[in-house]
């Protein structure tokens, strides 16, 4: 049985809070490898987004930082990033609605974050679908 998305969304958010340690740790790793160590099955949607913030990271975190009021992606705990991170992606490069991202990003949140990363993801990510939305 395949995972649902919100489970590989979840598991997304994983690898690239990973991937933020052994960068900021300067310890080298393979993306691919992440991925494999992280997921049992071959899932484009896992990939597509994993490879997506990769390849946009710094554009994401610019545009990230536009939205979030007296604060960087930077001061952000590096789960909160994540999730930050993937929902900004997908607003951006994806046909996914909005509502759905935003929904995905607080649920992970929830689960991952406290209350005040919490808001501050729900407050920029509502800023940003009003110039995103399609």
């Amino acid at each position: 049985m395949g995972k649902s998305r919100s489970e590989l969304r979840e598991k997304c958010m994983i690898i690239l809070y990973q991937a933020e340690l052994r960068e900021k740790s300067h310890v080298d790793y393979d993306i691919d490898s992440l991925i494999k160590d992280n997921i049992d099955i071959d899932s484009e949607f896992v990939k597509d987004l994993v490879y997506g913030v990769t390849t946009h990271y710094e554009e994401i975190n610019s545009v990230i930082d536009k939205y979030l009021k007296d604060w960087s992606i930077d001061r952000l705990d590096k789960t909160g990033g994540a999730i930050l991170r993937i929902a900004t992606y997908e607003l951006i490069y994806t046909d996914t609605p909005p509502i759905v991202i935003i929904n995905e990003a607080l649920n992970l949140a929830k689960k991952y974050s406290d209350d005040a990363v919490r808001k501050i993801i729900n407050a920029s990510l509502d800023r940003m679908r009003k110039d995103y939305e399609r």
